[in-house]
Parts: C-alpha cells; sequence; structure tokens
C-alpha cells in the first residue's frame, strides 16, 4: 500500500510571501514540528537539482533524508528522498485565492518497502496529522507576519 497524503489551508497572506517562505527548505524547522535541521549539501539558491538533508523526529525515530528538487517555480515545489528510510516525494503547491489569502496544498506519497510496508496505514495516518499540524503552523507564522501598516508584529524573517 502506498502512502498518499494531501492537505490543505487557505493562509491570510499574499502568494509571493507564501511561496517564497514556505518555498524556502531552510524555514522548514520553523513550521514543520518534526523536522530538527535542514542542511544543504549544494548550495544555495533553491532550483532544480538542488539537495538537501533533513533530521526528522518521527513515529519515534530520528530519521535523515536527503532531498533533491525535482520541480521549482513559483507555483510548486517538488522534492524526492534520494536517500532515507524509504522513498518519499513531498510537493507544495501555491494558489491566490485573492489579493490577501494564498491556497496552499503540502502531499507526501511514497512506497514503503519491507517491514515498512507493513506498517504503511499507520504511517499514511501520522503524516496525515503532521501536515495538518504543520501547515496549521504554518498559517499562524505567516498571519502574524506584519502587514504594511503594522511593524508592531514579528514576521517570518525575524525567525
Amino acid at each position: 500500500m502506498a502512502v498518499d497524503v494531501l492537505t490543505e489551508t487557505v493562509i491570510a497572506r499574499p502568494y509571493a510571501e507564501v511561496a517564497a517562505y514556505a518555498g524556502d527548505p531552510t524555514h522548514a524547522p520553523h513550521w514543520y514540528a518534526n523536522i530538527v535541521s535542514v542542511r544543504w549539501q549544494t548550495s544555495p539558491p533553491l532550483a532544480v537539482g538542488s539537495k538537501l538533508d533533513f533530521v526528522a523526529r518521527f513515529l519515534g525515530r530520528t530519521l535523515t533524508y536527503t532531498y533533491e528538487v525535482i520541480e521549482y517555480s513559483s507555483e510548486q515545489l517538488v522534492m524526492r528522498t534520494t536517500q532515507g528510510p524509504f522513498p518519499m516525494e513531498t510537493t507544495y503547491t501555491w494558489q491566490p485565492v485573492d489579493a490577501d489569502h494564498t491556497r496552499m496544498t503540502l502531499r507526501n506519497r511514497g512506497e514503503p518497502s519491507g517491514l515498512a510496508k507493513v506498517s504503511a496505514p499507520m504511517m499514511a495516518a501520522a503524516v496525515r496529522r503532521a501536515n495538518v499540524k504543520d501547515l496549521a503552523a504554518l498559517k499562524e507564522l505567516l498571519e502574524g507576519a506584519p502587514t504594511p501598516n503594522d511593524s508592531s508584529r514579528h514576521s517570518p524573517a525575524d525567525f
């Protein structure tokens, strides 16, 4: 059984801001509860072919995996593991709802093998719970950013 989890939210921030922040993998530890760190293997900026090492805590284990960017544009970021516990592809998409709101989707899909295949339904449920929490954290973080007339609130760049 494959793991294929699609989660979405609408963030009350302009499209360009959401895409710029969420599309920068170095920000992942700020909004992904399970991501401990991200380290570039290739030099920034992000582009097709970029490789990054992620360290995560998931289902009680510390996991290290390498993602390679396979698609990147202002509308979408697709990363695929090249090394890690099981093959996984992560896709972010951003679509403007209106001038001040952005629909973001987060999709994780992969095909566990060996013993991990048995736990695929449990893994899919855990990924779904984590994705819902992570998008909620991103929404809260970005919606807390200042508007042009409000400099009293923190912006994502402050973190």
